[in-house]
């Protein structure tokens, strides 16, 4: 073969190969794009890490600190109790409430004030009211950090402050934040764009830092962080058709990048998951017996159902339907229920129908539905009425023999 041949054949073979990549980089779902330095992004409602950088790395976390400050004080303290604001000296730049040493003030409305506009007073008084001391307090937050599990996690102070000690990770923070959201208080000031702080006199309305929150309508928060040593970072978290996503973003390089950081994971992660039928309408899920008149009557799905699922993950179905039935029973009657779950996480469930009518059962029906429900116990009594009569007639026999012979 010429060398002017085999190099047409290798110029072709390299052709299909670009075709084939390009047809792969086409379908291949592309990562999400993050400036900051540490970042991941979880299934909020599994814990499950969808995706992450440098996610167990040991960092800096400045305000997010204040995460676990909050589930300490909500483990600790009524969220209606009237507390005193305690003095405290703030640096120059961190954020504060500005309340006034005696100062009388809620729980509740102390953790409006720490979350949203992330006050270094807020965390200080409470975590004096928890523990007594800040030094306590502290304690208590590396005990609950142990307890979660969190081994990239160690707290130095309730603020954020900059301090060697004070670090965390983004699946440290994502799983905290995990733990968080499942307390319903919470849920409801992270979520929050402003708030009106009724416990104070005069109320005082405040309105959140967290400018995530007003990126996208499906934002649930969660809480800022910067100070010059770790940077921009932002917990954020979003809920869409279901689906709760958790994400972090560390040491981004600007306040702006730390919130389109946190939207584009957000985004990406909500793009892996798909709606697809579940089950389809019509499918039979059930064949409960018919009393009395015999055979089955198959139970179908009343509607399709469709649930938001990744292309990794498959549905499972529960079914919860009668062994045995009786008529009368209409066409399309709801006789029982299938529920779908994605790893082990309901999510939605569909009526179970009669696929035809099935009428009373007569008279007839009924007293053979009986005598075959009874027909063991019938054969018995009939066996042992059958065995009396044999013993009867035995003895019966053996009198009159007796008499003749006397």
């Amino acid at each position: 073969m010429s060398g002017r041949r085999v190099g047409a054949l290798l110029a072709i073979l390299l052709a299909l190969l670009a075709c084939g990549s390009a047809q792969a980089a086409k379908h291949r779902s592309p990562g999400p794009h993050v400036l900051a330095k540490s970042w991941a992004l979880i299934d909020g409602r599994t814990g499950e890490v969808l995706t992450s950088h440098a996610g167990n790395e040991r960092r800096l976390i400045a305000s997010t600190t204040k995460l676990m400050t909050a589930y300490v004080a909500m483990k600790d303290l009524p969220l209606g109790k009237i507390v005193e604001a305690q003095p405290y000296e703030y640096e120059f730049g961190e954020s504060v409430m500005g309340l006034q040493p005696g100062e009388k003030i809620s729980v509740r409305d102390l953790l409006y004030g720490l979350i949203l506009l992330s006050a270094g007073d807020a965390a200080h008084t409470l975590a004096i009211e928890s523990a007594g001391s800040v030094k306590k307090f502290v304690a208590q937050m590396n005990r609950y950090a142990a307890a979660l599990g969190l081994t990239n996690t160690h707290y130095q102070n309730p603020i954020g402050l900059d301090s060697k000690r004070n670090y965390s990770s983004a699946l440290d923070l994502a799983a905290l934040t995990e733990e968080l959201e499942k307390i319903p208080a919470f849920a409801k000031i992270a979520a929050s764009r402003e708030a009106t702080l009724r416990s104070l006199h005069p109320p005082r309305r405040i309105k959140t830092i967290n400018e995530l929150l007003e990126m996208a309508p499906w934002v649930t928060g969660v809480k800022t962080g910067h100070t010059w040593k770790a940077g921009y970072v932002l917990v954020g978290s979003g809920s869409r058709h279901g689906i709760r996503l958790i994400s972090v973003a560390i040491d981004a390089p600007t306040d702006e990048t730390r919130f389109s950081d946190n939207l584009e994971l957000l985004e990406w992660g909500f793009k892996q998951y798909h709606r697809r039928v579940a089950l389809p309408k019509g499918k039979e899920l059930a064949s409960p017996t018919i009393r009395y008149s015999g055979g089955q009557l198959p139970l179908l799905v009343g509607h399709t159902l469709k649930v938001a699922m990744r292309a990794d993950q498959k549905p499972a179905i529960e079914v919860d339907a009668p062994a045995e039935v009786t008529g009368p029973i209409r066409r399309g009657a709801r006789l029982g229920t299938a529920t779908v779950t994605v790893d082990g996480l309901r999510a939605g469930s569909v009526p179970l129908v009669a696929s035809r009518p099935v009428p009373a059962a007569g008279a007839f029906d009924k007293v053979r539905g009986w005598i075959g429900e009874h027909l063991l116990a019938l054969a018995i009594a009939a066996c042992a009425i059958l065995i009396a009569a044999m013993l009867l007639g035995r003895s019966l026999r053996r009198i009159r023999l007796g008499k003749r012979v006397q």
